[in-house]
């Protein structure tokens, strides 16, 4: 049995609200006691109510999640302000939760106690790794490379970095009762678990592919032996590029053909570097990209459907969205059709629920790494 409810509030009185979600993850249980859940909610909520009821709803449910950018479920599709909980009851999965915390003073062994401390509590190997960490006070790529070191590079991670919309002040984790800052909580599936997942852009790549020269971390000095400033001006033309630079990420090319994105969100003149919101490797392959609002609806279509292909059993329990939120900005009042077309591909009986983030976390391929995303409409389809 592997059964998942999903319960969805926009009440702004965060009991009332947490009390609505509970219940409608009840009546869907039909009596089943869940072992685990993951939270999504707005910045804005008392959170520390919030989990107090969850944990007296549930007893010592295994709980992780994080504050948002915009929620979505197939309860209520597309909100902002809202709080969404999904709850899952197997007697064949386990489900178990771990924590690292302070992942500002070392995000690789902070991500690896995370893990650690949830593998403890399991008696099976880990499937999968859900993950929702805080986007602002450390280094999404190096947060994700410790928990592959503890977990092998052969096990998914799939999951997204909390966000505060937009403020860019401070996030909020959720593990178990506690709300915490600065932290990375991890969800890892084990045993027999059927799973899939798809991951689009819909930023198409023009013009030559380059190669990096230059780079410290996320700070790009030099591509194809010029100033990355002068690169993206070669292309977009000084005006265009001051106006419209954030729109035109990097797709960074993992093979010939498939690829992660990284988005600019500054740059210097004096030095001529461009600064991105992760990482890029010394040495990498990459293409400027572009994109309408068309083909960012498109892509999360796509994403689904190449989850669906991948699934390995005959109909999935449940799906887990995370997309990015500068897809939200960029599509504006065509955000909640994201979602209706999740809901137009998805057999009506599965649930479904997912948040905007500051960053996406997914394999590229079903043998691939696990990577560190921007711009990106992440798909998890989970099963039995």
């Amino acid at each position: 049995m592997f059964r998942v409810a999903i319960g969805h509030s926009v009440d702004p009185d965060s009991a009332s609200a947490i009390a609505e979600a509970i219940s409608e993850c009840k009546q869907l249980l039909n009596g089943e006691v869940p072992q685990a859940g993951i939270l999504f909610t707005a910045i804005d909520f008392d959170h520390a109510v919030i989990l107090e009821h969850i944990q007296d709803a549930f007893g010592e449910i295994e709980l992780i999640g994080g504050t948002t950018n915009g929620e979505v479920s197939s309860s209520m599709g597309f909100q902002q302000d809202s709080l969404t909980l999904m709850v899952f009851a197997s007697d064949e999965v386990e489900i178990k939760a771990g924590l690292g915390r302070e992942i500002s003073k070392n995000p690789i062994s902070m991500a690896q106690q995370a893990v650690e401390m949830a593998k403890a509590k399991s008696s099976a190997q880990p499937q999968l790794c859900l993950t929702f960490p805080d986007s602002l006070t450390s280094n999404g790529v190096l947060i994700l490379e410790g928990l592959k070191q503890s977990l092998g590079e052969q096990i998914p991670i799939v999951g997204g970095m909390a966000a505060d919309d937009y403020v860019f002040s401070q996030t909020y984790q959720f593990f178990q009762n506690q709300v915490v800052s600065d932290a990375v909580p991890v969800l890892l599936f084990c045993g027999d678990l059927k799973f899939s997942y798809g991951v689009a852009s819909g930023w198409t790549p023009f013009g030559k592919r380059s190669c990096v020269n230059k780079v410290n971390g996320n700070v790009v000095y030099e591509i194809d032996g010029q100033r990355a400033l002068d690169f993206y001006q070669y292309y977009l033309g000084a005006e265009q590029f001051t106006a419209n630079y954030a729109i035109h990420a990097l797709a960074v090319f993992e093979d010939e053909e498939r690829f992660y994105m990284r988005a600019p969100n500054g740059y210097d003149i004096e030095s001529g570097s461009v600064t991105f919101f992760s990482d890029i490797p010394q040495g990498a392959i990459v293409q400027i990209t572009d994109a309408s609002r068309e083909n960012i609806l498109q892509a999360s279509e796509n994403s689904l459907k190449e989850a669906l292909t991948r699934f390995p059993g005959t109909n999935p329990a449940a799906a887990l969205l995370v997309s990015c939120a500068a897809r939200r900005r960029i599509l504006g009042t065509l955000t909640s059709e994201e979602y209706e077309l999740v809901k137009n591909n998805l057999p009506q009986t599965i649930p479904y629920c997912g948040f905007y983030a500051y960053g996406e976390i997914a394999p590229l391929t079903t043998e691939g790494k696990t990577r560190f995303h921007n711009k990106t409409f992440v798909t998890l389809l989970i099963g039995a």
